[in-house]
């Protein structure tokens, strides 16, 4: 990257970081409208696949791109948070958008999020805006199709301005209840704002029939979901009974399985993620892509050969990544109950460790003591840091909540994540090393702790 390419490129991110954070909310989407009317809607120029819900969102968004492009389609890609650099958002063709574009789209549309800002008693956001720079991206390129994740909630999320064709909400659980809601029904209510009806044609006719795929989800927010599906006659696909997982087994690199699509039966599908929650995800992001191709009981299953190929080379950085051996160090971005949950399951199933080493840095506004409760059973000592997040939890602050799940003797805290690293892996190497197993160290308990932890030990994309 030339030095003025690199100037340019912290000039713009500079002045995304300069906006409110994402984690300052004006729940509105009267600013990104007003925004997309002036760059002419460019969020009209495709169809679009959105994805809600509270775990597993940004690696069925990866699947359902995976999957899209196998079918020969031009894909954008729009997720967050990112692990290391914001251009991760925006993915086209399967690659973050190049830091010269992502300097162009920025400078395009600059003029206008500033008279937006003149217009508004509250300045767009960081998240407002990059979501703008996605659907400007993407209508520019063009792509045939946007798969789009929800940055939290649904209904006033901003990239909820798009009428997605397929909605998708992944398993709701507890998570910003300060915004989305006191139970996993209210939350679930907020979320189904992304199914909607489908809009007119230019003749006025009804359009593309709208399908909500649901994950296998908790009782009352599956009644909230399909209460709104309802509502706007959408077309209803749930885990379980339209779609699911039939059938897995632990294979080398991650789990054989074999899915119930909305067409029919895929069989023998190599996924190189580990987990139940995986395959999971595996089986809402073909239903997706099914329901997108217009596939279904009638036509029977999509080609068998390009499901498998594409779900053979998924990818979802930061989840239960292996970064290093002897000790192996994983990497997962689990920052919920729920989500660490799922992780712990998927180690125990996936790694024969006899003695694994946790390194955990949190953010406020989280279960923390329920993600630690998680990990207490897992982990045989516990090493406490703190990320570079403004909302990182103060390391001897997570260290007393620590001790007081794990006990003082299992506990250590260093507040560099580079110091966390080396002091956990050195835990490791000091454990027992047999035929059975070894020691491993995990890195987890928020998105930015994994990201920062996949570049202190070179798996990130430079």
């Amino acid at each position: 990257m030339s030095t003025s390419l690199s100037r340019d490129l912290d000039r713009v991110e500079q002045a995304l970081l300069a906006r409110w954070p994402e984690s300052r909310l004006e729940p509105s989407l009267t600013r990104i409208t007003a925004l997309l009317d002036l760059l002419g809607s460019p969020h009209r120029a495709f169809p679009v696949v959105q994805v809600t819900g509270t775990n597993g969102k940004t690696t069925t968004a990866r699947m359902i791109d995976e999957l899209l492009r196998g079918f020969g389609l031009r894909v954008g890609r729009f997720t967050s948070p990112h692990l290391e650099t914001v251009r991760e958002r925006i993915v086209l063709d399967g690659e973050p958008i190049g830091a010269e574009r992502f300097v162009e789209v920025f400078d395009d549309i600059a003029p206008y999020v500033q008279m937006v800002d003149a217009g508004s008693d509250i300045p767009m956001s960081f998240f407002e805006v990059t979501v703008a720079m996605a659907y400007a991206a993407f209508a520019e390129t063009p792509v045939d199709v946007a798969v789009v994740e929800v940055g939290m909630g649904g209904t006033w999320d901003a990239t909820n301005v798009a009428d997605a064709r397929v909605a998708v909400v992944t398993p709701v659980s507890m998570d910003h209840a300060e915004y989305l809601g006191p139970d996993v029904a209210s939350i679930a209510t907020e979320k189904s704002g992304i199914i909607k009806p489908a809009p007119p044609t230019e003749e006025g006719l009804p359009g593309v029939d709208v399908v909500a795929v649901l994950a296998h989800q908790p009782a009352g927010a599956l009644e909230a979901l399909v209460r709104r599906a309802i509502e706007v006659d959408a077309t209803v696909a749930r885990e379980g009974t339209e779609f699911g997982v039939l059938e897995r087994r632990v294979a080398v690199g991650g789990q054989q399985v074999r899915l119930q699509g909305l067409g029919g039966e895929y069989d023998e599908v190599f996924l190189p993620l580990f987990g139940a929650h995986q395959a999971q995800n595996a089986a809402v992001a073909l239903a997706a892509v099914e329901a997108f191709l217009g596939a279904g009981s009638a036509t029977g299953p999509v080609a068998q050969d390009v499901v498998r190929e594409s779900f053979a080379a998924v990818r979802s950085p930061g989840r239960l990544e292996r970064l290093r051996t002897s000790p192996a160090v994983l990497v997962d971005a689990a920052h919920n109950p729920a989500g660490m949950a799922a992780t712990v399951a998927a180690v125990r199933e996936s790694f024969d460790f006899t003695r694994l080493v946790g390194v955990v840095g949190c953010v406020q506004g989280k279960d923390v003591g329920g993600i630690l409760a998680e990990l207490e059973g897992l982990c045989a000592e516990l090493v406490v840091t703190q990320n570079s997040s403004p909302r990182a939890i103060p390391a001897d602050e997570l260290g007393a909540l620590a001790v007081d799940v794990f006990g003082s003797d299992r506990v250590s805290v260093h507040p560099q994540l580079s110091d966390a690293l080396e002091a956990a892996i050195e835990l490791a190497e000091a454990g027992p090393d047999d035929a059975l197993g070894g020691s491993g160290v995990l890195v987890t308990g928020s998105v930015v702790t994994a990201g920062e932890a996949r570049t202190l030990l070179g798996g990130g994309r430079k």
